[in-house]
């Protein structure tokens, strides 16, 4: 499909500088743009390839002031980075395929009722006394075991496992191969070796979460692991029993959440972060890549290392490390100084 970047800027609520007619037909990073295409700039580390990029339109903040003449189409909004996204947005639910009904062979248990809107695609294996919503999508491969409830709009893709009991929101996306439900890992160490715990919990993912392939999310030894409303979770984290994870936190690739931790609303959490269990993490905390994290966090911290601390601490860390080689040499010839 084309627009023009009026077009655009209207649905934005951007204003136009240069072109307004010139047509849009795809998106490209603004450093390998093309004729036709619109690309975006957040980063002032990309500047000065709006100078030269070959995009036809570029949004930008209403703020950017160009140091040179600029030869694209401008359309200037208030949030470059949040605007691209609604754009990608819109052409994704355009380009992406909406099907309906029950494929076959599938399997579909007793008392479960499918909606015209609804899709279950071959070889999915949907469980007795599963509860779905209105419109959802389960991919080929999905197996939603006994007693299951998915929200209306939420869509499983291929290769999905939701263990039996857990409950799932609406409007959320588990991508593929991720595995709701599985046993939390609990053992009691006798002089024979280790007797499993029995994990009688669920799962229970609230409204508009998205979870990333071949992430695992464990079942409560009681009561239930719960992930808030608008989390979104990478590719390849465990989230332990009994967790809670708080409203709209992000958590990227290879992070770990420990048995029983709490972690709160609106935090940003790095890939391969460790958390401790039976700890707190408070509200809109940002850690840092790889940090181990042992004990609870005040809310609002910034935090990197391990074991982590205040960011601000780390990084004049950093810095007085950069000098400890000219400071031992200055204490050797002290010490040499002093013996003669």
């Amino acid at each position: 499909m084309e627009f023009s970047a009026n077009q655009i800027a209207a649905l934005a609520n951007g204003t136009v500088e240069g072109d307004g007619e010139v047509k849009i037909n795809t998106i490209a990073k603004i450093e390998e743009g093309i004729p036709g295409a619109i690309s975006f700039l957040a980063n002032p580390k990309y500047t000065q390839y709006i100078y030269t990029t070959g995009s036809s339109a570029v949004l930008v903040s209403n703020d950017f002031v160009p140091e040179q003449p600029v030869k694209t189409t401008l359309i200037r909004v208030a949030d470059p980075y949040a605007t691209v996204a609604h754009l990608l947005q819109m052409v994704q639910q355009m380009m992406t395929p909406k099907p309906r009904g029950i494929e076959q062979p599938c399997h579909i248990g007793e008392g479960v009722d499918v909606d015209d809107e609804s899709y279950i695609g071959a070889f999915a294996y949907i469980g007795n006394g599963v509860k779905l919503g209105k419109g959802v999508k389960i991919y080929p491969q999905v197996y939603v075991g006994d007693g299951c409830v998915i929200g209306d709009g939420t869509i499983l893709y291929s290769g999905a496992k939701i263990y039996h009991g857990c409950k799932i929101g609406n409007r959320c996306t588990i991508h593929a191969g991720a595995v709701i439900g599985a046993d939390g890992f609990g053992f009691a160490p006798t002089p024979d070796g280790y007797d499993k715990i029995p994990q009688i919990g669920i799962v229970e993912i609230e409204d508009d979460v998205e979870i990333g392939a071949n992430t695992t999310v464990d079942r409560a030894m009681m009561g239930s692991t719960r992930i808030g409303k608008g989390v979104k979770l990478d590719n390849l984290i465990q989230i332990a029993h009994n967790c809670r994870v708080g409203d709209n936190t992000v958590m990227a690739s290879q992070a770990g959440v420990a048995g029983s931790a709490k972690v709160g609303e609106w935090c940003m959490i790095g890939g391969q972060v460790g958390i401790a269990g039976h700890i707190t993490i408070g509200d809109k905390v940002e850690i840092a890549a790889q940090s181990g994290i042992p004990k609870s966090v005040a809310a609002g911290s910034r935090i990197f290392g391990s074991p982590a601390m205040d960011l601000r601490a780390w990084g004049r860390q950093a810095a007085m490390i950069k000098h400890l080689p000219d400071l031992f040499k200055r204490v050797e010839e002290l010490e040499s100084s002093c013996k003669k």
